[in-house]
Parts: C-alpha cells; structure tokens; sequence
C-alpha cells in the first residue's frame, strides 16, 4: 500500500464497471472513492477495450465538471505494479467520496415520498445538468440509483459511465446486459450505430426518473409503449396528489420522440415550476365537446337560450300569419 498515493480502507460498492472502494488520500488527507474497473480472464479483449474507453470518458468528462450538485472527479490512473497487492496493475477513478444515501434505496422504504421535496430535488439536479449540457457533456445513464442523497440534504449526481457513448454499441450492449437502466431509457439509446442522443434523451431518463421517485412505480420500458402507447399509466392516476402542472411536465418529457420533449433542461425546469406550459403531450384522441363547452360561460348560454326562443316565436309568428 505504501507505494500508492491511496490507502484503501474498504469496499463501499459495485458499480457498472467494477469496484468502488473508500480510500484515503495521504498526499491531501482526504477520503475519496476509488472505481477499480473489473478485470475478468472471461473477457474479450474488445470488451475490455469498451471498459476502459468508458472509463476514461467517464474521467475526462467528469473532470470538467464543477458543480455543487455533481459528483467531482479528482484523478484517473493505474495502480503501481505491486505483485502482492490486488489492485496492482488496475486502472481506477479517484473521486468525490459522498456519504449518503441513493433515490433508489429511499423509494424501496418509503412508499410514498413528499411531492415538494422531490421537485427540488429535480429543481437541483435540472441545475446541474444544464451545468453538465453547456460543457457538452451529456450522462445517458441518469436513474434513481445515481442519484444520492447526503445527510446534510445535498442531492449528488453520480457515475458519468455512459457519458462518452454518444452511439456506440456498447449503449445497446450495457442495456442489454440488464444493468438496471432500461426502464429510464429512450427509444433512441437503442440505436447503436443508427442511433443519435443528445441533450433530450438526459431529459427523458430524468422525465422516467421523477414519474418513479413521485410514484413509486417504475415506468413502462419506452420499447414496450412504442409497441402499446396506451401502456404508460399516467402519474396522477397512480399519485393523485401529484398536481396536474407536474404531470404535464413529466409527460412532455416522456414523450417517444425527441422533437415531442423539451428541448432542453432549462425548459424542462421550467415546465416543472410553472414558468413554461409543455407544447407538447403525448397523442391521446381528444374528447368530444358538449354543447355547453362550446357555448361558454352562464351569460352566454342564457343569449343564447334568448335567441333560439326568440327564432322560434318568429317562425310561429309566421306559420299563423
């Protein structure tokens, strides 16, 4: 151990590429997370060319990021050959160490979370991925689980894995090795080559995101609502408390096609406080209007019950004369 920079104290996790271990920084005297990526005698050397490029975008992108509510990326590296130490030889990301903890560890207790609470929550993380999009950074991988909540009530989003793959087929490959982020996930990250994301598919998992959080039910696969539209239960169904502002928000963002979603986070943010009223719902067949919808207010249906009368006693006139 000596040899390195960090000392490790213990395993804190397992992330989408490897270990997360606690450690200690002995030249800055701070805890950090170190994410050792996996190295398997299984795998391919492609996969685990893959690996290591999505861990050195997660590096790089991360680390131009500076943002209160995003977790900081402080080094990228290798540990020092030591024959007897096990992660000798492996590359790793040291970060932010956040106590804490997930979205998707608090819903699993709780099942029903405070509306308002979640908002600004969704208000901060808005935040920060508007801070994350003008850097031209966008996360792809954004769910309850990367999302943590400190003791202090600080929300931290986490792990920029999928941060580099803007069409690659590792995006369909990780989906379908079942990693959990499906049911956030748009119709577009499916794509592989073919496929294109942007700033509108972050907004889609953080749409899918908060219809979880606010109503403890995950939400239909964006593949199996493509095939049946009808599918996604709309939240006020499930959380009547939820108001008809949020829904609308969450369902704009929810939207299959990227043109039918907010354009961009600011304008999701909006939406969510009341600033911006979503142009865009899903396709549903309007209902009929009744004939008092289409006459209007009190005053207006007395004129106009006035003006049918008065047409049928000139017809009356009329027919006797």
């Amino acid at each position: 151990m000596s040899k390195s920079r960090y000392e490790i104290i213990r395993k804190i996790g397992v992330g989408a590429m490897g270990e997360v271990w606690l450690a200690k920084d002995i030249k800055l005297q701070r805890k950090v997370a170190l994410k050792f990526m996996t190295t398997s005698i299984e795998a391919d050397k492609e996969y685990m060319r893959q690996m290591m490029e999505r861990m050195h975008g997660e590096a790089q992108f991360g680390a131009i990021l500076n943002h209160p509510n995003i977790v900081q990326i402080y080094d990228f590296n290798r540990w020092k050959y030591d024959q007897e130490n096990p992660f000798s030889n492996r590359m790793y990301i040291a970060m932010e160490y956040v106590k804490g903890i997930t979205l998707k560890s608090i819903i699993s207790k709780s099942p029903r979370l405070n509306i308002l609470r979640i908002i600004n929550i969704g208000i901060k993380i808005c935040e920060a991925l508007t801070h994350a999009h003008d850097q031209g950074v966008f996360h792809r991988d954004i769910k309850p689980s990367n999302l943590k909540l400190t003791p202090s009530g600080l929300i931290k989003l986490v792990d920029f894995g999928l941060v580099k793959l803007l069409a690659s087929e590792e995006m369909t490959i990780t989906i379908l090795q079942g990693r959990g982020t499906a049911l956030y996930t748009p119709l577009e990250q499916y794509g592989g080559d073919t496929g294109h994301t942007d700033v509108r598919s972050d907004i889609y998992a953080f749409g899918a995101t908060l219809y979880h959080l606010l109503t403890s039910t995950a939400p239909v696969e964006a593949r199996q609502r493509f095939l049946r539209p009808e599918s996604l239960v709309p939240p006020r169904q499930i959380n009547p408390d939820i108001s008809v502002r949020t829904e609308r928000a969450i369902l704009w963002a929810l939207n299959l096609h990227p043109d039918e979603r907010p354009q961009n986070i600011e304008e999701f943010r909006q939406s969510l406080v009341g600033r911006v009223n979503p142009v865009t719902q899903p396709r549903q067949p309007l209902p009929k209007p009744s004939l008092a919808d289409l006459v209007g207010t009190p005053v207006d249906r007395i004129l106009m019950a006035l003006a049918i009368l008065m047409v049928i006693v000139s017809f009356l006139v009329t027919a006797l004369y």
